[in-house]
């Protein structure tokens, strides 16, 4: 199947932001994030993901002390914690491909629903890994992978041409 132009799009105006209005994300905006997120392929239908939806505000302001690169948070009125469930993960090996499936799924749907949003880095960084599993009661199985801050954006960045034809190689390198 041929993607149109427009649905295509969205790849290529999905950016990182990190001013937010003060303005809430509805529950049906965040239930659509959701699904976008679980529909992610993963690795033999394992889908070893589970999400925190956080929108505490103490919590929220918090995250910057654990994370050193997510001060953008206590501007969002919403973030999500990506986790993997290792007792769900039937392919070993696989569970990290599969929450990053799922985190550009959400990221995606975030740009559909005309808001914005940021990856922020948290696997395999320990420090991060144990800090958001102790602020948010994550249990011991459970992996803390991606933090993504979500909000309506206050600030707007044009597409990006990133295309880069010397990094295809057809056939062999």
């Amino acid at each position: 199947m041929i993607m149109s132009d427009d649905r295509i799009s969205l790849l290529f105006e999905r950016r990182s932001i990190r001013k937010f209005k003060d303005i809430p994300v509805n529950d049906e905006s965040i239930r659509r994030i959701m699904e976008a997120a679980m529909a992610a392929p993963s690795a033999g239908n394992q889908q070893p993901w589970h999400f925190i939806v956080i929108q505490d505000r103490p919590t929220l302001d918090r995250i910057p002390d654990i994370h050193p690169y997510s001060s953008m948070i206590k501007e969002a009125p919403l973030a999500v914690l990506v986790c993997a469930d290792l007792s769900l993960v039937k392919h070993n090996g696989m569970w990290e491909q599969d929450c990053s499936a799922a985190t550009q799924n959400l990221l995606l749907a975030v740009q559909d629903l005309g808001l914005g949003g940021v990856w922020l880095g948290v696997y395999p960084r320990e420090d991060r890994i144990e800090g958001l599993r102790k602020l948010l009661a994550v249990p011991n199985n459970v992996f803390p992978f991606s933090l993504i801050a979500i909000g309506h954006p206050a600030e707007e960045k044009p597409p990006t041409d990133r295309f880069l034809p010397d990094r295809i190689h057809y056939d062999r390198w």
